[in-house]
């Protein structure tokens, strides 16, 4: 099985050579595409210094300016499902708050007949960093609570952001009607992924604090996507209900 590991950064200059030699130490058929939205950092030069280095195996796509996590992952979705060879795609964040080696434990759950597995924070074993403060873990888990109530998904964690796709399972999402820019887009595309009826599997992770870099969480980032779960809402109130069923 090849995977593709799609890895939206924006200032990402320090995490994104030592993510690049983790993955690429993984026991798994990876290639990686580096969606950057011109950061000022460099980290585009270094994505094309490492595509040099693992020449074959991490490709680039540069985008004109920073337009948001959902368009960068819409863009880079496309491009990877372009290649025939490409059985799954990975998102994943590049700050090394999900945990590269739990991919592989993710990809046996993708080929035990998943179409979508969820690096989970909130099933039994999944765990926030123990440096976070209550207040913060807290608000995590309300607006996650608060997601999953409104819409209804079966999933435990429905805003994280370490998901692998069957890629003909994401093949089949209308990536098209797609609007969300921030945070939201988790949400959005585990809507949609619910509503199609996919298989939804998820697996326990620990979430870890950024170590290296600026987190690009905010309160108005917060307050965008309380607001867009209704809007999602109304969006897909006539979207096809075909329902699915999480698995933990």
């Amino acid at each position: 099985m090849l995977i593709t590991v799609v890895i939206p950064t924006y200032n990402e200059a320090e995490n994104l050579p030592r993510l690049a030699e983790v993955l690429f130490g993984l026991p798994l058929n990876l290639r990686v595409l580096v969606v950057d939205d011109n950061s000022p950092d460099g980290t585009g030069e270094i994505a094309e210094r490492l595509k040099r280095e693992y020449e074959g195996r991490l490709d680039v796509l540069h985008r004109r300016s920073k337009g948001g996590l959902g368009p960068a992952y819409i863009a880079g979705f496309r491009q990877a499902l372009n290649s025939p060879e490409t059985d799954a795609i990975c998102q994943m964040d590049a700050d090394f708050s999900h945990d590269p080696k739990v991919l592989p434990v993710m990809a046996v759950a993708l080929e035990d007949g998943a179409d979508l597995v969820v690096g989970s924070r909130y099933v039994p074993g999944g765990e926030l960093d123990e440096r976070w403060p209550l207040w913060r873990k807290g608000l995590s888990a309300f607006g996650n609570l608060y997601a999953r109530s409104i819409l209804r998904i079966p999933l435990r964690d429905v805003t994280g952001g370490y998901r692998l796709w069957r890629a003909e399972a994401l093949k089949a999402l209308p990536l098209g009607q797609v609007r969300s820019s921030g945070y939201i887009f988790q949400v959005e595309m585990a809507y949609l992924a619910y509503r199609l009826g996919l298989k939804m599997v998820e697996i326990p992770i620990y979430f870890a604090d950024r170590r290296f870099g600026k987190s690009k969480m905010s309160f108005p980032i917060q307050v965008e996507a309380a607001l867009g779960v209704w809007r999602l809402k109304w969006r897909y109130r006539h979207f096809p209900q075909k329902g699915s069923q999480a698995r933990r």
